[in-house]
């Protein structure tokens, strides 16, 4: 009667598939598979599209940019390397329309382009509004202007109409629809002009004071490129190179950074929450599997099957199905991914590559892993099932798995999880904070059991409480590992309500529907409360207004300070540039003090923002001098703030707690959110001709406009899951279904009704419910307040009575999950419970 491994283990697994028993473990697996894999897809093609895009993002293969002219030595450098190289000058300054066409004024960042401008990449312009563009290797002739759509519609101006800037008056041609070098900077904000480079002379625009970005590109073979580029690194930290860095791509404006981050990052624990909770689900439908076996094994041995044979046909049979689930969760994951792509559609690129195959070989290896991990320790015992269980069954029960065989399986499992969060603290917290969960729960459930048992007085309770808390004290390990189960499936749905409510919030609350769209600068002190009155006359009822200074860092605690003096570049230009400074006596209500206190009106004091302390090793105590318009001011830093340079609101790096600062030279600066009136800005700017008015408003619709793509994208995820969570319930829920149909069998055998058994089913259920439902919910408060704080980077804000609405839920989702798992045990014929309670 023996057969061979691969024979027997395709017998029993087309049996198990057509009895449906390995229908729990398949699903499990695919949702894990499909969740992992539908982000991996996602990433791996973005990952392969920024690479691909990468030259056309900098316009060139390398960038040297600077603040003056590009020493010659640069040019020099890349002409004797044999690259292609052209300059581009960037700056803002004022666009004005023709009296005769109104007359408006507008904040614009001019760029002077030569010809063969952009080096990679292609300009894309239409020649009307609201028209489709085209790609072009031209560049304005002289005489003309191509510009951003926007500034036609601030101006009043039409294409072919005369645009003044400085001493010019050229003329409208072009739309620029896309510009692959658009860049980040504060001047990118401002709709874009762009002129020929020969131009740019007779408009004298450019002054001794003014600040123009010059960006010298270059493109050719990759090893001369990547020659230029260590040499113009080594360049740049001579001390006698200034202003002299070599452009990555790595900047980008910091409220979209934040938000893809925070997306990824949360994408990512979807991900790893998923393929978590499959594997609870896994480990218990598994031992399930493994009990409804017993019997059948214990016969194969007495037919002379030998467990070796056994062992290796049940091996073969995981490692099928282990092999099926996974193809059909990377299947499933592709599928998803293009949804990812639709619903970000727009904020990434089109026509991203192909994915590599790296996303295949992760989902096939974490499925197998998955399931062998956690799936097969139970399984192998049955090829220990002593032959004499046919007829004594009280032999060669299940046993829990070898500490061996389980250890190496979870540490395997949490490497690839690991390595899937591409975050090690993100992945750090999220497993360690499972497995201390996993263990905490089944030290407080087994408290609890030996608690309930002790406070049921059996003489005065009513009968159901009272079999109820003896079925579940009679079993004790069955009842901690379905409260365990239970409670990190509920964990893991209650994490995760709570961090999406609170990330989107913290989305939401950087971009509110009053945002301040317009910053104004360079208002005179003398101007300040004209100015103040005519936004109050327009209107404006909220507005942010500070006095603004420059100053430039020039010693710490008595020590001079130069560039020289720090290793990161970000501090190197820190020292190297002015600060924008401001007092104000009350502390900016935007901004929270995380060290120190602000004291109103304290001299010789100032706060500076959390995040350049950090770059320029600054702490509390410190004392600070500032020389400010040839006037050194020299401070103790009393305060560090957290500032939010995603709020669109007015901050600043240092900030005096004082009303006044005498004697020093001072603008003030001011953000506000304008009237829908007609024409608010022209009246504004002609009321005050010397300040530049920058308008946000295009800015704060992209940005919404991301948050509300990625949002959709997190939401979309989630569902993974819930559906995973829902696989727990059951699984956990239905573990114990055969031994509840035994002990029913004989409570229905002895008198017991169908009515009391409902209550005494439902009574366990839901106290099972409430118990794990509570202990996810507090310890989803604490694992989701270090992944706000650590990972994410918002506020945590859960509720006191997360606990209280956690038991609730957990208690109807264990009703609901016993109802549908459990109804058949109920609705069993008595004759066929007798039976199988004999058995």
């Amino acid at each position: 009667m023996t057969q061979s491994p691969w024979k027997l283990g395709w017998r029993t697994l087309w049996r198990d598939l057509r009895a449906g028993e390995l229908r729990l473990l398949i699903v499990a697996v695919t949702l894990a598979v499909a969740a992992l894999t539908a982000v991996g897809f996602f990433a791996d093609r973005l990952k392969g599209g920024l690479t691909r895009d990468a030259r056309q993002l900098l316009g060139g293969d390398a960038v040297v940019s600077s603040d003056n002219p590009t020493p010659q030595a640069f040019l020099d450098q890349a002409k004797a390397l044999g690259l292609q190289g052209l300059t581009t000058l960037t700056f803002p300054t004022m666009a004005r329309a023709p009296d005769a066409q109104g007359g408006g004024i507008k904040l614009v960042a001019l760029k002077a382009v030569p010809a063969g401008y952009p080096l990679r990449g292609n300009l894309e312009v239409a020649a009307q509004p609201d028209t489709a563009g085209a790609k072009t290797r031209d560049v304005p002739a002289r005489g003309e202007a191509w510009l951003d759509a926007s500034l036609l519609e601030a101006l009043e101006l039409k294409p072919g109409d005369p645009l003044l800037l400085g001493d010019l008056k050229l003329r409208i041609g072009k739309l620029i629809v896309t510009e692959p070098d658009r860049g980040a900077g504060f001047a990118a904000f401002a709709p874009r002009v762009m002129i020929n480079d020969a131009d740019l002379p007779a408009s004298k625009l450019i002054q001794p004071a003014s600040r123009v970005l010059y960006r010298f590109a270059v493109t050719g073979p990759d090893a001369r490129v990547a020659s230029f580029v260590t040499w113009a690194q080594a360049q740049a930290k001579l001390p006698s190179v200034r202003g002299v860095r070599v452009e990555s791509l790595e900047g980008g404006r910091p409220e979209m950074r934040q938000t893809l981050d925070r997306a990824e990052k949360f994408l990512n624990l979807v991900a790893l929450l998923s393929a978590l909770l499959s594997a609870v689900a896994v480990a218990l439908a598994a031992r399930g599997f493994a009990a409804s076996h017993l019997n059948d094994c214990a016969m194969l041995r007495v037919l002379g099957q030998s467990q070796r044979t056994i062992a290796w046909s049940y091996t073969i049979e995981f490692a099928l199905v282990g092999a099926f689930a996974s193809a059909l969760g990377v299947a499933i994951g592709y599928a998803v991914h293009f949804v990812f792509l639709m619903l970000l559609a727009g904020l990434i690129g089109d026509a991203l590559p192909m994915a590599s195959l790296w996303p295949v070989a992760f989902g096939m290896g974490m499925g197998l892993t998955l399931l062998l991990a956690f799936g097969l320790p139970p399984v192998l015992q049955l090829a220990q099932v002593p032959p004499l269980r046919v007829i004594r069954r009280d032999l060669g029960n299940l046993k829990p798995a070898s500490l061996l065989v389980l250890g190496v399986g979870v540490a395997g499992f949490a490497a690839l999880l690991m390595a899937a969060s591409s975050d090690l603290l993100l992945g750090g917290i999220a497993v360690g904070g499972f497995a201390g969960a996993a263990i905490l729960f089944a030290g407080l459930s087994w408290l609890a059991v030996k608690v309930l048992r002790w406070s049921v007085n059996e003489a005065t309770a009513p009968r159901w409480l009272v079999l109820a808390t003896r079925q579940i004290s009679a079993r004790p390990a069955y009842t901690v590992v379905q409260v365990s189960a239970l409670a990190v499936g509920l964990l893991a749905l209650v994490l995760l309500v709570l961090l999406r409510t609170d990330l989107i919030a913290s989305w939401r609350q950087a971009t509110p529907p009053d945002a301040p769209n317009r910053f104004v600068i360079n208002v005179m002190p003398e101007q300040s409360d004209a100015f103040q009155k005519a936004l109050t006359d327009a209107g404006v009822k909220r507005f942010d207004w500070f006095p603004m200074i420059r100053g430039r860092l020039v010693a710490v605690n008595g020590k001079t300070v130069t560039p020289d003096d720090y290793v990161e570049d970000r501090a190197k230009r820190l020292v190297d540039r002015e600060f924008n400074l401001s007092n104000s006596a009350q502390q900016p209500p935007h901004n929270e003090v995380v060290a120190g206190r602000w004291t109103p009106e304290e001299q010789g004091a100032a706060s500076v923002e959390e995040g350049i302390a950090k770059t320029l090793g600054l702490k509390l105590g410190d004392t600070v001098r500032f020389d400010i318009g040839g006037l050194q001011t020299e401070t103790k830093i009393t305060s560090l703030r957290k500032v939010d340079w995603t709020s669109m609101r007015a901050n600043f790096f240092v900030m005096y707690p004082v009303s006044q600062l005498k004697d020093v030279p001072v603008t003030y600066m001011g953000a506000f959110r304008a009237p829908g009136t007609k024409g608010f800005d022209n009246r504004l700017v002609r009321a005050f001709p010397n300040i530049t008015n920058v308008d946000m408003t295009s800015t704060i619709t992209q940005v919404q406009g991301v948050l509300d793509k990625v949002i959709r994208a997190v939401e979309f995820l989630f569902g993974f899951t819930l559906a995973a969570g829902v696989v727990v319930l059951f699984a956990a829920v239905t573990a114990t279904r055969e031994e509840r149909a035994r002990e029913f069998a004989v409570m229905r055998a002895v008198g017991a009704s169908s009515a009391l058994l409902r209550q005494v089913q439902r009574a366990e259920l839901a106290g099972v419910g409430l118990l794990a439902g509570f202990l996810a919910s507090v310890v989803a408060s604490i694992v989701g307040w270090g992944l706000a704080h650590y990972a994410f980077d918002f506020e945590w804000t859960a509720s006191p009575w997360v606990p209280l609405a956690g038991a609730l839920a957990g208690a109807l989702l264990a009703l609901a999950a016993g109802w549908w798992g459990l109804r058949e045990v109920l609705n069993r014929p008595v004759v066929e419970t007798l039976r199988r309670a004999a058995e």
